[in-house]
């Protein structure tokens, strides 16, 4: 079973912004944010909302379309958003015109069909500003389990 959605950036803490202005560095994160808290609620039309035409999302050594995606993976996202809870942090934002990238971390506990999650993460998603506004255009997922304490 893959375990996907260890991030949900949404509680930022000490972003390092660099090339950008604070409203089109909010204007990024609060995509992003936006993104992992559809998941949560199991919104599914405003999470593929915030995912642009051409999306295309990278973890455990596949790669999903934004169509692949919304009929395979996106499911089992929301599942895992909603059943465990995760400690994110903000390592970098940047914007350089019409293109962001967003770089954060994760520490994520708790149970998921009789599993027990203890995992670290990280997550890099790469946006683009059209007419809609900014849009996800590449997310990257990778995680393995902590190690635990002696």
């Amino acid at each position: 079973m893959k375990i996907v959605q260890l991030i949900c950036l949404v509680a930022f803490a000490a972003p390092l912004v660099v090339g950008a202005d604070d409203q089109e560095t909010k204007s990024v994160t609060d995509v992003v944010g936006k993104f992992h808290e559809a998941l949560r609620r199991g919104d599914r039309p405003a999470a593929m909302e915030l995912l642009a035409p051409d999306a295309i999302i990278l973890e455990s050594g596949s790669a999903e379309t934004r169509d692949e995606y919304k009929r395979h993976h996106l499911k089992e996202d929301i599942a895992f958003s909603q059943a465990v809870k995760s400690v994110d942090s903000l390592l970098h934002v940047q914007v350089e015109g019409d293109a962001a990238w967003v770089i954060g971390t994760s520490q994520t506990r708790g149970s998921f069909r009789s599993r027990e999650i203890n995992s670290v993460g990280t997550e890099l998603v790469v946006l683009s500003k059209s007419p809609q506004g900014w849009r996800i255009r590449a997310v990257h997922w990778s995680s393995h389990e902590a190690q635990k304490s002696k």
